[in-house]
């Protein structure tokens, strides 16, 4: 199955690192993985503020530990998400199964659609938690530049997982059209159950009764096909 429906190279076939990062469902893998970072990242460093009349810390979004703890959390796995992924991208040349790379970018189309998903909840929710944020929480404004960027790339990931499911779809279906997809598929060159091509004889001649409808011949690939049956005279 060729590089273009089910990955990079053909299945069975040696890891190419040049190609792999040449695939654009690999390129918005890592983009992703970035955008997690950052999201996660600015809340865990900046994300909680501390009051001088309180001894315990609160989240910069509108004081809501959800909003926080959400933003984190899928964050995090969106992070473990892309490197799982990126992984199944390295190993998914050497798959010579047809059922397991069906299911590989099948899992792809709804893992990616899922997290998109989940992305535009992220955004949604924070953005509104920051929108009615009271300033007297933040006198002093701090944090706020990781805030809106936990917002802004958090707004970016809906669009690059959409991405990787619109490029998982559109290799399934590059694999479905192909006859390489077809489970009862077998390259001619593996199948030793035919060890000789079967010769067809022709319609015109005599009909020799001795040898039947057909016989089979050994096929050599430097010697022309037989053009029909000649009786021989005794």
């Amino acid at each position: 199955m060729e590089g273009g429906a089910y990955g990079a190279g053909k299945a069975g076939g040696a890891f190419d690192p040049y190609t792999l990062v040449r695939q654009p469902h690999t390129i918005l893998r890592v983009v992703s993985w970035v955008f997690s970072i950052v999201v996660f990242g600015s809340i865990v460093n900046e994300g909680y503020l501390n009051s001088p009349s309180e001894s315990e810390e609160f989240c910069i979004y509108n004081r809501n530990p959800n909003a926080c703890g959400y933003g984190v959390t899928v964050g995090v796995l969106a992070f473990l998400t892309c490197l799982l992924y990126l992984a199944l991208d390295v190993y998914f040349p050497q798959i010579s199964s047809v059922k397991d790379r069906k299911k590989a970018v099948l899992s792809d189309i709804g893992v990616s659609a899922f997290w998109a998903f989940l992305w535009f909840v992220g955004f949604c929710f924070l953005a509104n938690q920051w929108q009615v944020s009271e300033p007297k929480d933040n006198p002093l404004n701090e944090g706020t530049d990781a805030a809106r960027a936990a917002i802004a790339f958090s707004f970016f990931s809906i669009f690059t997982w959409a991405g990787q499911a619109v490029l998982a779809f559109q290799r399934y279906q590059i694999g479905a059209d192909s006859a390489l997809f077809s489970q009862d598929y077998m390259d001619p060159s593996q199948d030793s159950s035919m060890p000789y091509a079967p010769y067809v004889e022709p319609s015109a001649g005599p009909e020799p009764t001795s040898m039947g409808g057909t016989y089979q011949q050994p096929a050599s690939a430097f010697e022309p096909e037989p053009q029909g049956y000649q009786s021989q005279g005794y």
